[in-house]
């Protein structure tokens, strides 16, 4: 029996890893390719999880969870567009800078609208419930939410790897010096990788709306450990990323049920354990930042 709670810990750090993907690929493309630390990521996936709650109450759950990612990929048009396109090319501290205002921005600005209180997200009842296999007893909410993680996860890969535009991103990361003297602009495919970023960000706090707590610092405490994923995964390493996120949030759930206290603990030991002996990061790749 405990082999069985032990294994039903697994698929639950499994979904938590797919949460932490969500947010951690975007961060990762955005900064491989523009050279950009985004602090202000955090702030829209916690823009997806109150535009997607305050949505809920008039089109219902799953339309609520489509079109938030939608406008904040919108807003993320005009983020790279009047605002990170200014510091593609300049000292790294001062898009940090920039970024770190904008979450500080972002983050009152949710309070002004929605309270500083948390707020509650209504799971529809179809979802709730579990899934029955055998011995095991797997939570249906997260059965599914692994399963929208991973069709997201195969789309951005098919996109990455069997387009032009791809190919052109790809290029980028590995070397910008060759695609600048084909001709090629990275700028424009900015806009994409942008969009794409923070709207799988809002995704994620669109779908884990209804199992974690929604509130205004809620983009700060995500960050933190989207950032320990690209670390440990390795800058501009898809792949990197993908194992990491899995790989924190398996250990994370098997920490808490051997040592609740230690949870997140964990996260950063891992880290500590895998710098010490890759300090690229588990798949990571040398980056250069183009101009």
């Amino acid at each position: 029996m405990q082999i069985v709670f032990l294994l039903e810990q697994v698929v639950n750090g499994l979904v938590l890893g797919g949460y932490y993907l969500l947010i951690a690929l975007g961060l990762s493309l955005i900064f491989s390719v523009g050279g950009v630390v985004n602090l202000a990521h955090g702030a829209f996936y916690a823009l997806g999880a109150y535009i997607s709650v305050q949505l809920t109450g008039y089109i219902g759950f799953g339309p609520a969870v489509a079109v938030s990612p939608l406008l904040v990929a919108l807003l993320g048009i005009l983020f790279e567009r009047y605002l990170l396109r200014r510091f593609y090319s300049a000292d790294p501290i001062l898009g940090l800078l920039v970024t770190f205002g904008l979450a500080m921005i972002v983050e009152q600005l949710i309070r002004i609208i929605w309270g500083a209180p948390p707020i509650s997200a209504i799971m529809p009842q179809a979802l709730k419930g579990s899934i029955i296999v055998g011995e095991f007893l797997f939570s249906r909410y997260r059965l599914i939410l692994l399963a929208i993680v991973a069709l997201v996860l195969l789309g951005l890969w098919l996109l990455l790897q069997r387009t032009s535009f791809g190919r052109v991103v790809r290029a980028g990361i590995q070397r910008p010096d060759m695609v600048a003297v084909l001709g090629i602009r990275l700028q424009p495919y900015m806009t994409t990788i942008v969009m794409l970023g923070v709207g799988m960000a809002a995704l994620g706090g669109a779908l884990f709306a209804p199992i974690t707590i929604v509130h205004p610092a809620m983009g700060a405490d995500v960050l933190i450990v989207a950032f320990v994923v690209v670390v440990i995964g390795g800058l501009g390493s898809f792949w990197g990323v993908v194992l990491a996120a899995l790989l924190v949030g398996v250990v994370r759930g098997v920490t808490i049920h051997f040592m609740p206290a230690a949870g997140e603990a964990s996260i950063y030991a891992l880290m500590f354990l895998v710098l010490l002996f890759r300090p690229r990061g588990l798949l990571g790749e040398r980056i250069e930042k183009f101009e």
